[in-house]
């Protein structure tokens, strides 16, 4: 079961019903799928995927998933997973455009390191960030994340592969 966990400003909080309309805004934010990677796709698609965070993802713990709250506004997405773009599990996470360049993205990349490392017993875990992504690239250098390879997308888009051990991040 995917458990609350709490960092110095954030908390990360399983999904709730109520939660729906704070996540389709997140993922109907053009800049927001830019950065992620991601096309923007149709409101009634984010829907049905946000229903299946709560009734096929959290029953049968696929994998663990977050909102992300800051003074009790939602501040963002984050997630831990297995995925076919890696040998391992990914950290995924996105914030809200109004929180960026507060240092929050580090705080949240932290948080997800400890608790794969800490609760999962993972040595390392990968993130996958857009070759112009200058600021999440910075981000993860100062994290001591390593590049290990480029990944490039059917529309030809070029993501960094990059890798950090779950014991450098305290």
């Amino acid at each position: 079961m995917t458990p609350v966990l709490r960092t110095e400003h954030l908390e990360f909080i399983p999904y709730r019903p109520e939660d729906e309309d704070a996540f389709v805004s997140l993922l109907r934010n053009a800049e927001v799928c830019r950065w992620m990677g991601q096309d923007l796709v149709p409101e009634p698609q984010i829907r049905t995927l946000f229903k299946a965070i709560l009734t096929e993802v959290y029953p049968k713990e696929i994998f663990d998933v977050w909102g992300l709250w800051l003074d009790g506004a939602y501040a963002g997405h984050a997630e831990v997973k297995r995925t076919g773009n890696v040998d391992g599990h990914e950290l995924i996470a996105a914030l809200v455009p109004e929180f960026w360049g507060r240092g929050l993205g580090s705080e949240v990349a932290r948080g997800l390191i400890r608790y794969a490392g800490d609760e999962l017993g993972l040595k390392e875990v990968y993130g996958l960030v857009g070759a112009e992504n200058t600021p999440s690239l910075a981000m993860c250098e100062r994290l001591g994340a390593r590049y290990l390879r480029d990944s490039v997308d059917e529309d030809g888009s070029v993501a960094k592969v990059m890798v950090i051990s779950t014991a450098d991040v305290r």
